[in-house]
């Protein structure tokens, strides 16, 4: 059985197909290019060629197919242009902005709000997560979509949960970590000190 996984979306054109996703590494330069998603979505509003060009390109699961597609459209109508690509470029920046963390989050929703966190904050914590506490190569972890990170970040501290146990409320301990989930954390080659607390904080921001 093939996994689809979601946040994924289909572009079609002049015979041409892409796939575009809303991946950790499209959500990474697409924040950036214009200084922050409000500007950026105001120029897919304009119908602003290039802005397009540059979300379809930096979602895109496969670049050859993209450039084609892309290609496909020199000489078309703006106006026609501008139709095919918006409301999947639309599509691609809900998917940035307001991800479905719903399912495997119900402890995220519980935590504090914690303070404002940057987008570009939180997306370079959530490529340490993938690359350095999941074990993730970049590549994959550039590939991964927001929700796909966090979700596999939960079932990690589950794993951990299952094999070693948990111990809350140690009072001789700094409030949300024990001695149990400091040797958790060595054991998976994480940094002993790690708090949850501050990734709730990151999730929150979602």
């Amino acid at each position: 059985m093939t996994f689809r996984p979601a946040y994924d979306v289909a572009l079609e054109y002049g015979g041409h197909t892409v796939c575009l996703r809303a991946s950790l590494r499209a959500a990474t330069y697409l924040e950036a290019l214009h200084n922050g998603f409000p500007a950026l979505v105001t120029k897919v509003t304009q119908g602003h060629t290039g802005t397009l060009r540059q979300i379809i390109l930096n979602s895109a699961t496969d670049q050859s197919a993209a450039q084609h597609l892309l290609g496909a459209m020199k000489g078309a109508k703006l106006i026609d242009v501008q139709k095919v690509l918006i409301t999947p470029a639309f599509a691609i920046l809900t998917a940035l902005m307001t991800p479905d963390l719903a399912t495997g989050q119900a402890e995220a929703a519980k935590a504090p709000t914690g303070k404002p966190v940057k987008w570009a904050t939180l997306y370079a914590d959530l490529y340490k997560i993938a690359t350095g506490w999941l074990g993730w190569t970049p590549d994959t972890a550039w590939s991964a979509t927001l929700p796909e990170i966090l979700n596999a970040f939960d079932g990690h501290v589950e794993q951990l949960k299952a094999v070693h146990g948990t111990a809350d409320d140690d009072a001789t301990e700094a409030p949300g970590m024990s001695a149990d989930q400091r040797q958790a954390n060595i054991d998976a080659g994480l940094d002993p000190e790690f708090d949850r607390a501050a990734l709730h904080a990151l999730k929150a921001k979602l």
